[in-house]
């Protein structure tokens, strides 16, 4: 595949670009930041990983916003590699994006082919899928955050299938080990909203002990806690790779930016989606 194209434009975030552009600005605007940040060039780049929501704009887009004004501020990595969950259920457990390009209503940005064929040689059961990836909405809506802050970073999208600790782990190791060998200023995104679906005083209390877990850079701690709490985060294993990067890269523990559920938008507290925007930085 030579573009992958968009697609929830015109659903989870506007199709046109003026009008997606002019929504980010609010977005931005509503968690203080006053605009669409530019990356500070002369920023320390001690920030190696992010815990993003990947809902519809209008619902997670404040929180996901206040993660990436963090991110505009440390200066500008070469590479962004993207985890999701694969809600889809198509294609392989591991997939990697096989496009040379991603495209949304902002332009293109180009597949770090090198980088991610390192991680490969790493985690063996990471391949280049095509189909996990046509319809997946999770890494896709990251992307306009990152071309309205840096215009045409390189990417490296990845489709989690198989969520558990091991996967995890090696996966994030792999990452890790790919930065070393090519000298690659690289941060690790990892897409998840939290709760799915519960009235909001529980959503936040099952989200609230799932974070801890987070921010301690808990990798065994949060899969169990979403197994003991029945804690409906869709991408525990993605959150989980880019603690366990994080923590390769000399991490000691999470910052949690900002926290939102869907009531802030819609205003129905008895039924809501967390979000959490997540912050590892040395």
């Amino acid at each position: 595949m030579e573009v992958r194209k968009p697609a929830v434009a015109g659903s989870f975030y506007p199709s046109n670009p003026d009008d997606l552009l002019s929504m980010m600005r609010d977005l931005f605007t509503s968690v203080g930041v006053g605009g669409i940040p530019s990356p500070r060039q002369d920023g320390e780049r001690r920030v190696k990983s992010l815990i993003s929501p990947h809902a519809g704009y209008i619902y997670s887009g404040r929180t996901a916003a206040a993660g990436y004004s963090v991110l505009a501020e440390d200066g500008i990595p070469e590479t962004f590699v993207i985890l999701g969950p694969n809600h889809t259920g198509l294609g392989s457990a591991f997939s990697v994006s096989g496009a040379k390009y991603w495209e949304t209503p902002l332009g293109r940005v180009e597949v770090d082919r090198e980088f991610a064929s390192v991680v490969m040689e790493h985690f063996e059961d990471l391949e280049f899928d095509d189909l996990a990836h046509v319809s997946e909405h999770s890494v896709e809506v990251q992307i306009p955050f990152l071309q309205a802050i840096y215009g045409s970073p390189k990417i490296v999208p990845i489709v989690m299938g198989i969520q558990d600790p091991p996967s995890a782990v090696s996966l994030g190791r792999a990452i890790g080990i790919a930065s070393e060998v090519l000298g690659r200023d690289v941060v690790v995104i990892a897409s998840s909203d939290m709760s799915h679906y519960l009235p909001e005083e529980e959503a936040r209390r099952r989200d609230r002990a799932a974070l801890d877990a987070i921010l301690r850079l808990d990798v065994e701690g949060l899969f169990r806690t979403i197994f003991e709490l029945d804690v409906s985060m869709c991408g525990p294993g993605p959150a989980s790779v880019a603690m366990t990067y994080a923590k390769l890269q000399g991490v000691k523990k999470g910052e949690l930016i900002r926290y939102s559920t869907s009531a802030e938008a819609g205003g129905d507290r008895s039924f809501v989606v967390g979000y959490a925007s997540v912050v590892f930085r040395v």
